[in-house]
């Protein structure tokens, strides 16, 4: 729904529900259609993986086979398609820890999950929960909580993009399942493979840190769709129509810390927004299809603005219908987040949908982690949030109930780890 801004609808981000063009084949892809290609491997070739497959081993599907790399400019999980399954979890430092204990986690972590997205065991204590799988564009991405900086004794080279976020009107936050020491976001197209890596994760941490709160989300399977599309979220509203695309030339401006930028170990880094957004949906669903696409000022069918056109097309805020009225209410949604309508503000809209049951009195309990990506919060999901506040027909079907902001690095060089700059610099 949003239309760049909110943690909730139509304008985003590469938020499709087609596989990404992460292209490239794992090791244990390439195992899996050895005896069917006649490539010889040799002896060692099944050491990196689980084992090397029998000779009519059916070749991986082209979704198991899907490999994002580990090593780059940027972290991984950021740029990528939307994936099937995610998990969002935080930790703390145990009582105790601190520079010395965290460096050793960063570099755990950062081989488990080079290891583990290129289709490889996790280590001599693998779990085989993702034994018969593939990489299946598995991505994990770390990133450092405000708190962090003070419990390494690294205040100074805390970025002042990292102050906590503004309290806001439709904020009902449950401290307990916000902010946190260290971020995590695990995404993959398959279930086992993402628990697969969550359970790495953890295990990993050791005594060194615990987890303070774990959310676990989903999108559409890749092609499941009959042809690529922007997802939809729970509301059934398309989900990411607006968000900035690599094509366009301030793509990077908007969303990473600049070679040159400030601190100096966050170059090529971005700042991840992340909220748990529950959707009334039992009053979102009273209403009419009219009534629900007054509120976002798009249609539920295909995206397009109630001004008309297709999903991207440019959206008319002066048309009027017969009687002289906004046909794009001004409270609507996809009005109020406009790029254009909060000085060029913008953010990357990379969700997860969530169902974590009914409560008492038999609601669901389900929504959007909503997580948003920008160089700067600041002059990203700040004022596009703050604005929202202020009227967005949409407010009164979700509330916010848990929030967090954190600094991710850009990505690892090959031979080093995550955050390295940060803890050796």
């Amino acid at each position: 729904m949003a239309e760049q801004s909110l943690p909730v609808v139509d304008e985003g981000a590469p938020a499709q529900e087609s596989p990404s063009s992460r292209e490239g084949i794992s090791r244990r892809a390439l195992l899996g259609t050895a005896g069917a290609t006649g490539l010889v491997l040799g002896a060692a070739g099944g050491a990196a993986g689980y084992a090397a497959a029998p000779a009519a081993a059916t070749p991986l599907t082209s979704i198991g086979s899907d490999e994002v790399m580990f090593h780059g400019k940027h972290q991984p999980g950021i740029t990528e398609g939307l994936q099937a399954c995610g998990h969002l979890v935080a930790f703390d430092l145990a009582a105790g820890a601190g520079r010395k204990e965290a460096t050793a986690l960063l570099r755990r972590w950062s081989e488990t999950a080079r290891r583990l997205m290129a289709g490889e065991v996790a280590g001599s204590h693998d779990t085989d929960v993702a034994r018969d799988a593939g990489p299946s564009s598995l991505t994990l991405t770390f990133g450092f909580g405000h708190s962090f900086f003070s419990r390494t004794g690294l205040e100074k080279q805390r970025p002042v993009a990292l102050d906590p976020l503004p309290d806001f009107s439709s904020d009902l936050l449950d401290k307990a399942r916000s902010n946190g020491d260290l971020w995590v976001q695990i995404g993959a197209d398959d279930a086992l493979v993402a628990f697969h890596a969550l359970r790495a994760v953890q295990k990993d941490a050791g005594s060194a840190a615990k987890v303070r709160w774990q959310m676990n989300g989903f999108n559409r399977t890749p092609g499941a769709t009959a042809h690529p599309m922007t997802a939809r979220n729970l509301m059934g509203q398309l989900d990411g129509t607006r968000n900035p695309k690599p094509s366009e030339p301030d793509f990077d401006q908007r969303l990473f810390v600049p070679e040159s930028g400030t601190p100096a170990w966050m170059a090529n880094g971005s700042y991840a927004v992340v909220r748990r957004i529950r959707m009334l949906l039992d009053d979102w669903e009273k209403l009419s299809l009219g009534a629900q696409e007054a509120v976002i000022g798009r249609r539920k069918a295909n995206g397009a603005a109630l001004s008309g056109g297709t999903e991207t097309t440019a959206m008319d805020l002066e048309k009027t219908d017969a009687q002289g009225t906004l046909v794009v209410p001004v409270n609507a949604h996809a009005r109020i987040t406009r790029p254009d309508q909060n000085g060029g503000a913008a953010i990357l809209r990379r969700p997860f949908s969530y169902h974590d049951g009914i409560d008492a009195d038999g609601a669901p309990d389900a929504g959007l982690l909503f997580v948003c990506w920008q160089a700067d919060p600041l002059r990203g999901f700040v004022p596009l949030q703050r604005k929202l506040d202020r009227g967005d027909a949409l407010s009164q079907y979700i509330r916010h109930e848990s929030s967090g902001l954190f600094a991710v690095p850009g990505g690892a060089a090959q031979g080093e780890y995550v955050g390295q700059r940060l803890l050796e610099g």
